[in-house]
């Protein structure tokens, strides 16, 4: 997989450098390219916003930087997104879906947004990470990166991503390590017995309690995808 970020701002996107997203880059799994939309506008200032027409506080990010920025990567079958508060709701289900791409461009919005005509000439989709406003989309798009590329198979263990939050629309079960007894609290006992009929029951009961108390609202969807 390759995602192209398009950025004003490619200095916040250094924590793609660590962790699981580094190993996925160096095993070839993906590959991430962060790109400066500055570099395609015009000098001597490079200037890539304006005012809105119609007035209105804040800036505007212009047309042809973007369309510059969007056509120096965009080929045949690309997926664009723009990270956007209006847009629909990034989901694990969108996740899942996005990890099978083989290109992905993710374009960082800021001040009040950018241009409709750019959305408009290359159709692109909108997403939004939360009902909030943010700065830019910077945040966004890293959230996006970095939840589809742990899908990549091969990235982390198949099993990992199996029995956690979101997966058949429950929330995760509660996990423990050693030591078993910790400044007087202990570990369910179900846990330490090995046997793993039981342990299964348990996880799913509290799996279940879990997602009542936090997120009744991912109940009522599996129910109606029954």
């Amino acid at each position: 997989m390759k995602i192209d970020i398009l950025t004003l701002f490619p200095e916040m996107f250094a924590p793609l450098k660590e962790s699981i997203i580094k190993r996925a880059v160096e095993k070839g799994k993906v590959k991430i390219n962060i790109i400066n939309i500055r570099d395609f506008a015009a000098p001597p200032h490079y200037k890539c916003d304006d005012e809105p027409f119609g007035g209105g506080a804040g800036m505007v990010m212009m047309c042809e930087p973007l369309f510059k920025a969007i056509e120096s990567v965009k080929k045949t079958g690309s997926q664009i997104y723009y990270m956007s508060p209006r847009g629909k709701v990034f989901d694990q289900q969108t996740a899942v879906k996005l990890s099978k791409k083989r290109h992905l461009i993710l374009i960082c919005g800021h001040y009040e947004g950018i241009d409709q005509r750019v959305l408009d000439y290359f159709k692109i989709q909108e997403l939004s990470i939360g009902d909030y406003v943010l700065t830019g989309g910077e945040l966004p798009a890293m959230v996006v990166a970095d939840t589809i590329i742990r899908l990549i198979p091969d990235v982390i263990t198949a099993e990992s991503t199996v029995e956690e939050s979101f997966s058949n629309n429950l929330l995760e079960y509660n996990q423990y390590t050693r030591p078993a007894t910790f400044r007087g609290m202990s570990v369910p006992e179900v846990l330490l017995n090995g046997n793993h009929k039981k342990i299964k029951e348990y996880r799913a009961k509290e799996a279940l309690e879990i997602t009542k108390r936090n997120r009744p609202d991912l109940l009522n969807k599996k129910k109606t995808a029954k």
